[in-house]
C-alpha cells in the first residue's frame, strides 16, 4: 500500500502542483485554461511568500508524488468577515489519482488548518455544473447558502455559474 499523506507545500512541489491543478481544469470542461507558466510562478508565490499566516497552500502525496492540493485563504466577499471565516479558493485531485481518498485528506487537513486559526466559517465557490465536487463537499457537511455569481468573458458564450457552499469549522463533520 502506497504512503498517503497531506502536507503543507513545498517549493519543489510547485510544478507538480501546476501540473495537477492545469491537468484537472482541463477535465473540467471549464473556459479559459490558465497559463502554464503564469500559473506555476503563481503558485511558487503562494508557496514562498504567502500574504499572511492564514494563506495556505496544501498537497496531497502518494509516497513522494503530488496526487492534488488545497489553498485556503480569508474570505474577500463583502458579506463574510475575513478575520473568523475562510475560503478554500482551490481543491484539485488529478483525474489519474481520483476515487483514492485524496480529495477527502486535503479537505480535512484544510478544515484542520482554518479551526486551528481561529475560523468558524469556510466557504467554497463551485462551478454550478459541477456536481461531483458540489456532491462530494456536501457530503462532508458543506451546503449551498444562496451566494451565486457569473464569470465569464466578452459575449458571455464562456459564463460559468457559480455557487457558494459553506460549512460551520465550530462543529465536526461527520
Amino acid at each position: 500500500m502506497a504512503d498517503l499523506s497531506v502536507r503543507t507545500s513545498r517549493l519543489a512541489d510547485v510544478s507538480a502542483l501546476t501540473g495537477v491543478q492545469l491537468r484537472a481544469w482541463e477535465d473540467s470542461g471549464l473556459p479559459g485554461k490558465p497559463d502554464p507558466a503564469e500559473a506555476e510562478r503563481a503558485w511558487e508565490r503562494a508557496v514562498l511568500v504567502p500574504p499572511s499566516p492564514r494563506h495556505r497552500v496544501l498537497v496531497a502525496l502518494a509516497e513522494d508524488v503530488v496526487t492534488g492540493g488545497a489553498a485556503t485563504v480569508p474570505a474577500s466577499d463583502p458579506d463574510l468577515r475575513p478575520t473568523t471565516d475562510s475560503e478554500m479558493v482551490m481543491l484539485v485531485v488529478d483525474p489519474a489519482h481520483r476515487r483514492q481518498g485524496h480529495g477527502s485528506r486535503l479537505l480535512s487537513a484544510a478544515a484542520e488548518l482554518m479551526r486551528g486559526s481561529g475560523d468558524t466559517l469556510a466557504v467554497a465557490w463551485v462551478p454550478a455544473r459541477d456536481d461531483q465536487t458540489r456532491q462530494f463537499l456536501e457530503a462532508a457537511g458543506w451546503a449551498p447558502d444562496g451566494a451565486h455569481r457569473t464569470t465569464g468573458v466578452g459575449d458571455g458564450s464562456d459564463a460559468v455559474r457559480w455557487l457558494r457552499l459553506a460549512t460551520d469549522l465550530t462543529e465536526e463533520t461527520p
